[in-house]
């Protein structure tokens, strides 16, 4: 557990250590306290059952709290933390009329808990998720599957430590589908990747999210075919090749294998030239007149955006494309999605 204070003033370091240190000492910690002149204090406490304080108060204002203990020690931390509520409470926030303004207190960081509740964004930001449990974590042959609970967005869906996917995230489906502005009936529609229910290559994200993620899926997994779908368990690009082969046809591909690399060096990275097989394949099987979906990354990524905007140009057929951004509730940060066509040659 992590507690920042920042003191809007010159901080009176020895007035704040003297504030801070009964809490310590009436946990039978023992201190050590290290004085650097003009840079502050840094207390140290230690207690017999491994629990452990560091406490840094810098001239300039900001003091760091930082209490490191094991789960079965939570009580003891818990107490600390309402004391030093309570302590910042009656010592800095009642101040006269000629006091400086209070402080801010920061909200604590819980470090190591069972849950882990921290996830970066695309653009490398660490947001705090409201985790309340773990409905689902297992290893599969490609890669770790978990299903958090959030009390704000549902069931959450993260593949290898990337959030894939939130039961309040029909703004993602909406928006990889074409914003509500086509229309399906009768149309022919490959999906590659999307294991809420499409052509996946990992049969435990299906088993996860069949059970787990229904508000997304639905039953649709329930059964692998129906009437009007199939859903094949395989690689797609072996799946993409065949169908080229045999010369089929789709009026929409709908691309939710990955999102576009945050590299910048596709000679280093070899997701960039899975994208490219991925897109010339899809070109091919692809009519005239269809449309391909995808979701691109966050719109801070601009560099990698660019980059992949420029392979659009170096695909085996000309194409043209449009984007749009959407607010995607569970990632917490705006995400571009692709629409991308054949380019139609003059006759």
């Amino acid at each position: 557990m992590c507690v920042v204070f920042f003191l809007n003033l010159a901080a009176d370091c020895n007035a704040v250590l003297k504030a801070l240190q009964p809490i310590f000492q009436e946990q039978g910690m023992t201190e050590t306290v290290h004085n650097w002149e003009d840079h502050g204090y840094l207390a140290t406490y230690i207690k017999k059952n491994g629990s452990f304080a560091n406490l840094r108060i810098h001239p300039h204002g900001l003091v760091l709290v930082d209490l490191q203990s094991y789960n079965d020690h939570m009580k003891g931390r818990e107490e600390t933390d309402q004391k030093l509520k309570k302590k910042y409470s009656q010592r800095f926030c009642n101040p006269s009329p000629s006091s400086p303004p209070p402080p801010n207190r920061l909200p604590t960081i819980l470090r190591g808990g069972v849950i882990d509740r921290y996830w970066p964004t695309a653009d490398g930001r660490l947001v705090e998720y409201d985790i309340d449990e773990v409905v689902y974590d297992e290893d599969s042959p490609y890669q770790n599957i978990k299903i958090l609970h959030s009390k704000q967005f549902g069931n959450i869906l993260i593949l290898s430590g990337d959030v894939n996917l939130a039961e309040s995230d029909l703004a993602y489906t909406r928006a990889i589908m074409g914003s509500g502005k086509e229309d399906y009936t009768g149309k022919e529609v490959l999906i590659l990747g999307g294991g809420d229910g499409a052509s996946n290559i990992d049969q435990m994200v299906i088993d996860g999210c069949k059970k787990y993620m229904r508000k997304t899926c639905g039953d649709v997994l329930d059964n692998l075919k129906g009437e009007c779908y199939q859903v094949l368990i395989e690689d797609c690009i072996p799946v993409l090749k065949r169908y080229a082969k045999e010369g089929r046809m789709f009026d929409y591909v709908i691309n939710d294998l990955t999102a576009v690399p945050i590299s910048t060096s596709p000679e280093e990275d070899s997701t960039w030239e899975f994208l490219r097989l991925i897109l010339d394949l899809s070109m091919k099987v692809l009519k005239q007149d269809g449309k391909y979906f995808t979701q691109g990354n966050c719109i801070n990524l601009t560099d990698a955006l660019t980059l992949y905007e420029e392979q659009l140009s170096r695909l085996y057929c000309p194409v043209e494309f449009s984007k749009e951004t959407v607010c995607v509730p569970s990632y917490m940060e705006l995400w571009v999605f692709y629409t991308i066509w054949k380019k139609q040659m003059e006759v």
